[in-house]
């Protein structure tokens, strides 16, 4: 049984810092494509950044390029999501996604 667990969030000033966590279990952690996705309230759930399992190889959204880092540790099966120059409009729950599964979130706020 996959189990995501998502943590990390909080409330950040803009132009702050935040790094994500996801713990998983129930599946071959270094053989699976571990992504993050987000929904701001009122929007739907939004692609973020994935990384592939076998050569590290990222992709991100355009909206996040170049501000935030996907990453992983194979040895403690943990997916990251280190979150740089936050802005407002990245105010969100942020939730880890494999195989069709999903964590249940972490909220994210950017906000003076």
């Amino acid at each position: 049984q996959v189990q995501l667990v998502e943590s990390g969030g909080g409330l950040v000033q803009p132009g702050g810092s935040l790094r994500l966590s996801c713990a998983a279990s129930g599946f071959t952690f270094n053989r699976s494509t571990m992504s993050w996705f987000r929904q701001a309230p009122g929007k739907e759930r939004e692609f973020v950044a994935s990384i592939w399992w076998s050569s590290g190889w990222t992709y991100y959204a355009d909206s996040v390029k170049g501000r935030f880092t996907i990453s992983r540790d194979n040895a403690k099966n943990t997916a990251y999501l280190q979150m740089n120059s936050l802005k407002p409009e990245d105010t969100a729950v942020y939730y880890c996604n494999v195989l069709g599964s999903w964590g249940q979130g972490t909220q994210v706020t950017v906000s003076s």
